[in-house]
């Protein structure tokens, strides 16, 4: 890791602040550090922060993905927000907002010019490689259930950077593509709050409409897949699409079997 402060320097507040006033929906809070932008987002749902809050650590020391790994990144080099929701949909369809959150997240870095795909249910990848990772928590509060929506995207990571050999970046996939911090920022959370409120509003079409373009984007369809399940199984075969509850469906050699949560592997022939 290195500190090269010119080359990466903090976020710009006053950029921020301005172009968010322009979305009334939403409102910045923006920290110099932070362990979990989601367990502060999380707090702040508590204590009534309404629809709308966004979190941002200028570099988030701790953070969480999911089954509850860590999500590491060197200062200055990644945006990690998280955006206070709280969905009027009814119960039954909350296990979309992890999809809706990978696939607006790929579409927004898809408009930026990079070849980016989800792999169910919503790791973003760049040709394969992990560039970002999400997380979404329910929080219940004395204002109804509020959802967090928690985002990585690996910015200006260097190559020896990386964690792991899977995980990519913005600059390692096209250093000439690089956008700002602060671009990368204000294109995908305006993605997310477009997204997100036009699958509140939509009703039963706008579900249909979503399942079918997270399929036609999602990486995993068609693949062979491990899946590592809750409690330490793990089912095998490929998968073949995504159904209206947003579960994996995986043809396996006793017979299809849908996946509501698990860690896919995408099996690479030999």
């Amino acid at each position: 890791m290195t500190g090269d402060s010119d080359q990466r320097p903090p976020l710009d507040a006053a950029v921020l602040q301005q172009e968010l006033a322009l979305t009334p929906d939403l409102s910045l809070e923006l920290l110099a550090e932070s362990p979990s932008t989601n367990q502060v987002a999380a707090d702040r749902a508590r204590d009534g922060a309404p629809d709308g809050l966004l979190v941002v650590a200028d570099h988030q020391t701790a953070g969480r993905g999911r089954l509850d790994r860590t999500w590491e990144t060197p200062a200055g080099a990644a945006i990690t927000f998280s955006l206070v929701l709280r969905p009027t949909v009814p119960a039954a369809q909350w296990p979309w907002l992890p999809l809706l959150t990978g696939h607006t997240v790929s579409k927004a870095l898809a408009a930026f010019g990079y070849n980016t795909r989800v792999k169910w249910p919503n790791d973003v990848l760049i040709d394969g490689l992990k560039v970002a990772g999400i997380l979404v928590e329910r929080i219940e509060t004395s204002d109804g259930p509020a959802a967090v929506v928690g985002v990585g995207i690996n910015v200006s990571t260097r190559a020896e950077e990386l964690p792991v050999p899977t995980a990519t970046s913005l600059q390692v996939a096209h250093a000439d593509l690089t956008p700002t911090r602060e671009g990368v920022l204000l294109g995908v959370v305006a993605g997310l709050r477009e997204g997100f409120d036009a699958w509140q509003a939509g009703g039963a079409d706008a579900a249909q409409r979503l399942a079918s373009s997270y399929v036609a984007h999602c990486a995993t369809v068609g693949q062979d897949v491990r899946v590592d399940l809750p409690g330490g199984t793990a089912i095998s075969g490929r998968a073949v699409d995504v159904d209206l509850d947003g579960r994996l469906v995986v043809e396996t050699a006793e017979g299809r079997q849908l996946v509501g949560a698990g860690d896919v592997v995408h099996v690479v022939p030999e």
